[in-house]
């Protein structure tokens, strides 16, 4: 195996990523499509498919060229199928499948969580210590809590396509928490990085605010109480420091409730490896430091990847795709883009290689 081409087009960041089959990764880029979507206070699928459309062909050039390298040069081309915005997914789906048709190389359907599930099995990405299997990556089994968007969830990562999950969201995801919470204290969208800027001169013991399921069994999760609370306090008033204090509160609440799903969570793995956060609240530094000290009372690590492969990007489509590919798992040219597709749904079989595909 030689270069992986990784195409990323799920939501509102358009990317396109080089890497190594041993996971060096000679060129990203990512194109931020915020300046599009903030007048709107959120993604808007039509807008965020056009730009996908218009920016990825010349991307894709680019990380090209940083890599001197060529389409001939690939050995596959790995996009994202899923979940996401449907009209991005085909966009992406549909280069991707050009480019491996046009230079007979496989072509690799990557499911957006799972991206995000192996990213952390960057060899470069591992802190000293972890357990490493042959190939220098994290090994398996470790607990993923998967902090993405949409979605919140405990998963067992057991190997390429074998995840357990453990619990889930029971109304809204973390990430969608923030948002919420947010905007309710006037905060721009995307609202996470901003509200725990604002945090940061904020007493977090003022404002109580509940800690949902928190000592309760099982991991699962419900923030959605947790966003009606801040609501309340906003309605009551709230001079500067009120909105800091309030941040405040909202993260640390966040953060022990993560802390105690994780706790759970762990139990339920026999033999982790490593206590993994990825998706975009995993950029948070107090989810960060409230994990890593779960997992330092385990005698485990957290490992979580680089700010920058946190949100959506086409590293780690990349390199799922390389581990797809490893493991003998690619995929036909009518692989339809799934904007729904739990990672229980994942397929562990070979699919049939693509008439005439050239393998390299």
């Amino acid at each position: 195996m030689g270069l992986v081409l990784g195409l990323e087009s799920s939501c509102d960041e358009t990317a396109a990523a080089v890497l190594r089959a041993d996971g060096t990764i000679l060129a990203e880029a990512v194109l931020s499509q915020l300046a599009d979507h903030a007048p709107f206070g959120g993604v808007v699928p039509e807008i965020a498919a056009r730009a996908h459309l218009h920016h990825l062909p010349g991307l894709v050039r680019r990380v090209l060229d940083e890599a001197g390298t060529t389409p001939t040069g690939l050995s596959a081309v790995a996009a994202t199928a899923g979940p996401g915005l449907i009209g991005g997914l085909i966009v992406g789906a549909t280069l991707g499948k050009g480019i491996a048709i046009a230079n007979r190389i496989p072509y690799l359907a990557i499911n957006h969580l799972e991206a995000h599930a192996l990213s952390p099995r960057l060899p470069s990405i591992s802190p000293e210590g972890v357990a490493r299997d042959a190939r220098g990556s994290l090994a398996f089994p470790y607990l993923l809590l998967l902090l993405s968007g949409g979605h919140c969830q405990c998963v067992a990562v057991e190997g390429v396509a074998r995840h357990r999950r453990l619990g889930t969201t029971l109304d809204d995801a973390v990430g969608e928490a923030f948002d919420k919470s947010a905007k309710l204290l006037g905060l721009p969208w995307p609202g996470g990085p901003h509200l725990e800027r604002l945090a940061e001169g904020g007493d977090a013991t003022r404002i109580p605010l509940p800690r949902p399921m928190l000592g309760r069994a099982g991991c699962d999760f419900s923030f959605s109480g947790l966003k009606t609370a801040v609501a309340q306090q906003v309605a009551k008033g709230l001079d500067e420091q009120g909105r800091r204090d309030l941040a405040a509160s909202f993260q640390a609440s966040v953060a022990a409730v993560l802390a105690d799903r994780a706790a759970q969570a762990l139990a339920m793995v026999p033999g982790a490896t490593a206590i993994v956060v990825a998706g975009g609240v995993a950029a948070n530094g107090a989810v960060r430091a409230a994990l890593a000290r779960v997992a330092a009372s385990a005698g485990l690590a957290l490992v979580a990847p680089p700010i920058r492969l946190c949100t959506d990007n086409a590293v780690m489509v990349a390199w799922a795709g390389i581990e797809r590919l490893r493991a003998g798992l690619t995929d036909t040219l009518d692989h339809a883009p799934r904007p729904r597709w739990p990672l229980n749904e994942l397929s562990a079989k070979p699919s049939p290689p693509l008439m005439g595909e050239r393998v390299g």
